[in-house]
């Protein structure tokens, strides 16, 4: 079950790059990489994306941060 979630985490990091082009496409894969990671690893991801994306969409980040992650 850990590998699963390193997985995952990992192929959102991948994808979160490849669409940081786009701040809706990027808003849009956030909130799926949320879902996907376990409720522990979200902030090791919150945090990453800020380290790597703050500059250009921290506003994005908080606002997907703060909601829920509803299933």
């Amino acid at each position: 079950m850990m590998e699963t979630g390193k997985k995952m985490m990992e192929f959102s990091k991948e994808v979160l790059q490849k669409v940081s082009f786009d701040k809706l496409l990027f808003k849009k894969e956030l909130i799926k990489a949320r879902k996907w990671v376990g409720q522990r690893d979200q902030l090791v991801l919150k945090a990453w994306c800020m380290a790597t994306f703050g500059h250009m969409y921290k506003d994005v980040i908080l606002e997907v941060f703060q909601t829920t992650v509803r299933s």
